[in-house]
């Protein structure tokens, strides 16, 4: 990764001098600026990654460079290096779109450092968030204009299917009831020892519904990165990702909800880690000779603001193959209540047989078959072959 690069803009030569000595020494690369005018000039020339500014400068005026640096690049940190007595202007410029303070004379310079650190870790979970932003309003527009490539960027979006990690095994399978799914699956390694799962069901159809999967994908990229850069636990721990998933989809103001599932199985420990957000039917689990279904209780996403979500734990077999299904596949089962749909749907995902091929099937699910609502299938399997085995 390239150093960051930090403009000072500073009229008293020791302290400037200071400075870009111990930023350097620190493995920044730094910009010098004696005056407002030119360091004004050197910002626009070089785009620096932050501004260090003094308030007190010759000709042009700090307040006046923050004006403009904000005014022209909002998303680069400035920080107001002042004087004690300057405190009042300090205050005025954080009111003035500064991000931070420092006041001079500066007794120790790993305060300065640790201000710059911060400042650029928020900046660049900004700039990540509005390049998430933009692509998703890119994908909207594909998916609003064209639903043949809206169908082609939603299954690319899609997971390798009947990729491997280590012993385990991920297969998937979507039908769409209309040429694009409000259902989507996804699965990825979280770190070298925990792998992330989920089967999501947004309400409704089409291109809306559609829209939220991709929303979806990016949101949990998003946590992922900030687990990878900032150490940031969230996509580690299912409540945790629940809970901050629910609390953006409300802030979209979306006319959707999503019923969810997402799990984290832990390679070295071969756990289970989950939480529901109103998942339904229940996912089965099948250690080579029985099947149960794994209870899940929680509210769907995107639906209440104080929504809560409980984290479950438990030992997987050493063999054993995981089902989840959205709905969907209830709709294609023989008519009965919804007692006996789970009980067919149970007996159906514990023959020694059962592949998400063979289901599809005996429900009759032909590439181009009318169906009534979206149907999705994910497998994981750990021994006993491959996912369609």
């Amino acid at each position: 990764m390239s150093a960051a690069r930090i403009l000072t803009i500073e009229d008293e030569p020791t302290i400037r001098d200071g400075i870009v000595a111990y930023l350097e020494d620190s493995g920044f690369e730094m910009l010098e600026a004696d005056d407002g005018l030119s360091g004004v000039e050197v910002f626009r020339q070089e785009k620096p990654d932050a501004v260090l500014c003094d308030l007190r400068l010759p000709g042009i005026e700090g307040l006046d460079v923050l004006a403009t640096i904000t005014s022209e690049s909002p998303e680069t940190p400035v920080i107001i290096v002042s004087g004690v007595s300057e405190l009042g202007y300090a205050v005025q410029a954080l009111k003035s779109g500064a991000w931070d303070y420092v006041t001079k004379p500066i007794q120790d310079m790993g305060v300065l450092e640790s201000a710059l650190e911060r400042v650029l870790e928020r900046a660049s979970l900004m700039r990540r968030n509005r390049e998430y932003r933009e692509s998703l309003e890119r994908l909207n527009k594909e998916l609003q204009a064209d639903e043949e490539a809206g169908r082609r960027v939603q299954f690319q979006l899609l997971p390798e299917d009947e990729r491997r990690f280590g012993e385990y095994c991920f297969t998937r399978r979507l039908y769409p009831s209309m040429y694009l799914s409000g259902d989507f699956v996804d699965y990825f390694a979280i770190d070298d020892r925990h792998i992330g799962f989920y089967i999501a069901d947004v309400s409704g159809h089409g291109v809306a519904s559609a829209f939220v999967t991709v929303m979806l994908k990016t949101l949990l990229g998003q946590y992922r990165e900030s687990f990878w850069h900032d150490g940031d636990e969230t996509i580690a721990n299912p409540a945790i990702t629940f809970r901050r998933l629910n609390r953006d989809l409300r802030q979209q103001s979306l006319d959707h909800y999503v019923t969810m599932f997402y799990g984290i199985i832990d390679r070295q420990e071969n756990t289970l880690d989950w939480s529901s957000g109103g998942h339904f039917p229940h996912p089965i689990l099948h250690d080579g000779r029985y099947a149960e279904p794994i209870a899940c209780r929680g509210r769907p996403l995107g639906l209440f603001d104080d929504s809560e979500y409980s984290r479950q734990l438990r030992e997987l077999p050493e063999h054993f193959t995981l089902w989840l299904v959205s709905d969907g596949v209830l709709e294609m089962l023989p008519f009965g209540s919804l007692k006996e749909k789970q009980a067919d749907l149970l007996g159906r995902l514990s023959g020694p047989d059962a592949s998400i091929s063979r289901l599809a099937w005996e429900l009759g699910l032909a590439k181009d078959a009318q169906l009534p609502d979206d149907i999705t299938f994910l497998m994981v399997r750990r021994g006993g072959g491959d996912g369609e085995r």
